[in-house]
């Protein structure tokens, strides 16, 4: 009776996780409509990759867990979930900073007004 109640609450907190993803998609989606320029809507991906695919993977993972349907597979299955969270989480970072380091570097995004500028030393610029 006890495990019944917490598989119910691990599974809530897997729909809950799922819904903040979905919440975090459309935010992230409204972002890259409504920001100004190519570094804030670059930040505006990322909460859509973060929040959007990293939360709901991780919110299936707690579902799949508590789900008699899988049977024993359902430990393999959370683990593939889980997994692909933890890989999602590492390489969408490292790429947005790339996308934004080589943009910045190849001088193809202007951004003004220019507060200061934290790279300009691997232009030979002013320090």
């Amino acid at each position: 009776m006890v495990f019944e109640v917490v598989e119910w609450i691990i599974f809530y907190i897997g729909l809950g996780l799922t819904t903040l993803g979905a919440l975090c998609d459309l935010f992230g989606s409204l972002g890259l409509l409504r920001f100004p320029n190519f570094y804030v809507r670059l930040h505006a991906a990322t909460v859509g990759i973060i929040g959007g695919a990293v939360v709901p993977l991780i919110g299936v993972g707690l579902m799949s867990l508590c789900s008699s349907q899988l049977g024993v597979y359902r430990f393999a299955v959370a683990t593939i979930f889980f997994l692909t969270a933890f890989v999602t989480m590492i390489v969408a970072p490292i790429g947005t900073h790339a996308l934004a380091y080589a943009s910045h570097r190849g001088r193809v995004v202007k951004v003004e007004p220019k507060v200061i500028d934290m790279l300009e030393k691997h232009r030979g610029g002013e320090k």
